[in-house]
């Protein structure tokens, strides 16, 4: 097995990537694994909201490992971005998705950084997008890295490539986390906001996922009528969930 696979009692399941030897790198067999774990994922409704991590201190992850041939069928229209196995929309998951990144993070793991709903880091953290170095077009990366931090700090993250380390630091300044942690601090954290999100209503949480992801898509006039349609959908099963006696968390972030 390339990943950990758990749910606890409070509702989170957590993916773990699980091959710190080869920098969490995906293979294959990984992918396709990963695909397996977010079926599972939808298909329990035990599971309310997902933390993915990594294992080892050294990467979150590296992105496609190089030095072991993915496959693909001899004809290109028939080639796969394995980018559609990794990621959770993808695979019509809407559960909430809380990524921790310790490391490095570069390339392929874009992939699982551009597709969570709140990604939090470590203060080792390094992002990059070493495509150009290797003298590699940088594509689909980067169109879903500039959903997150626009297109000017996108650009220059894939066009400088191993040329440009993004800290920390600066990835909270532009956006690309949204909060930092101690290394030691960094998966407690990451279970205790899903934790969080796991107690609303899964009805709620999701219909509000699918609601804001799918508005990417779309204009605005478009965009606002199709979540209208998700709260007449998703109100009245989210709101008869909610216990009113349930105490409440208050966090100052």
């Amino acid at each position: 097995m390339t990943i950990l696979y758990e749910v606890t009692p409070d509702r989170v399941a957590t993916i773990t990537l699980n091959r710190p030897e080869a920098l969490n790198a995906f293979d294959r067999q990984m992918c396709h694994e990963i695909r397996d774990a977010w079926q599972q994922v939808k298909a329990d409704p035990n599971v309310h909201a997902v933390v993915l991590r990594a294992a080892g201190e050294r990467a979150f992850c590296a992105g496609l490992d190089v030095k072991k041939a993915y496959g693909q069928p001899d004809d290109v229209w028939n080639h796969e971005d394995p980018g559609e196995l990794l990621s959770p929309k993808w695979q019509k998951v809407w559960k909430p998705v809380v990524c921790a990144v310790q490391g490095l993070c570069t390339a392929g793991a874009f992939y699982f950084v551009n597709e969570a709903d709140v990604v939090i880091c470590s203060t080792d953290a390094t992002f990059f997008d070493s495509h150009v170095s290797g003298g590699r077009v940088s594509a689909v990366e980067p169109v879903g890295l500039m959903r997150r931090i626009g297109l000017g700090e996108t650009l220059r993250i894939a066009l400088l490539g191993n040329d440009e380390r993004v800290s920390a630091e600066t990835a909270l300044r532009i956006g690309l986390v949204t909060e930092v942690t101690s290394p030691d601090a960094l998966h407690g954290r990451a279970h205790e906001i899903a934790a969080a999100i796991a107690e609303k209503p899964t009805a709620a949480t999701q219909g509000t996922v699918r609601a804001i992801w799918e508005s990417l898509d779309r204009p605005y006039r478009a965009a606002t009528e199709q979540a209208l349609i998700y709260t007449r959908l998703g109100n009245p099963v989210g709101m008869a969930a909610v216990d009113p006696t349930a105490p409440r968390r208050g966090w100052v972030r």
